[in-house]
């Protein structure tokens, strides 16, 4: 099964999924103060993706619709300047921690209290990200379906 590999280039978000993302803030922003407020927090996210090195920001991207899909209901926020998916309430379910932002090997997606994958009495919380293919995309969308049940 090919895989895509994060030093490949990025092509990003394709121009229609940028004219969605642009549409659906303006669509908040027109909701009034919570629509603001969730818009300003997906502007912020995508802002911080696209400062990221063309490695994170491949993984970013990928992230970030892999969330956005499979877990509706968070909202996007940046926290401590990473991306991150936050319930109504503000608490941070699970962010994306760039390789590039503390000069790491790799990127990592890490699960904070508010997510549900308590699994007896140890489980794992943070999981490295050096490459893009269709099974990371399958284990992700598991993981964040999981935080949110």
């Amino acid at each position: 099964m090919p895989t895509t590999n994060a030093t490949s280039e990025s092509t990003g978000f394709s121009p229609a999924e940028h004219a969605a993302i642009k549409q659906r803030a303006a669509e908040l922003r027109a909701e009034g103060k919570q629509g603001a407020k969730k818009a300003d927090g997906l502007q912020a996210v995508l802002e911080s993706i696209a400062k990221m090195t063309p490695e994170d920001r491949l993984i970013a991207e990928r992230v970030h619709v892999v969330a956005t899909a499979n877990a509706p209901g968070l909202l996007p926020k940046t926290w401590y300047g990473m991306p991150a998916y936050a319930t109504a309430d503000g608490k941070v379910v699970f962010c994306f921690k760039n390789a590039g932002k503390f000069n790491t090997r790799y990127s990592t997606l890490e699960f904070q209290e508010a997510a549900r994958l308590d699994d007896g009495e140890i489980w794992p919380v943070s999981y490295a990200l050096q490459t893009w293919s269709p099974a990371v995309e399958r284990k992700i969308a598991e993981l964040v379906k999981a935080s949110v049940s």
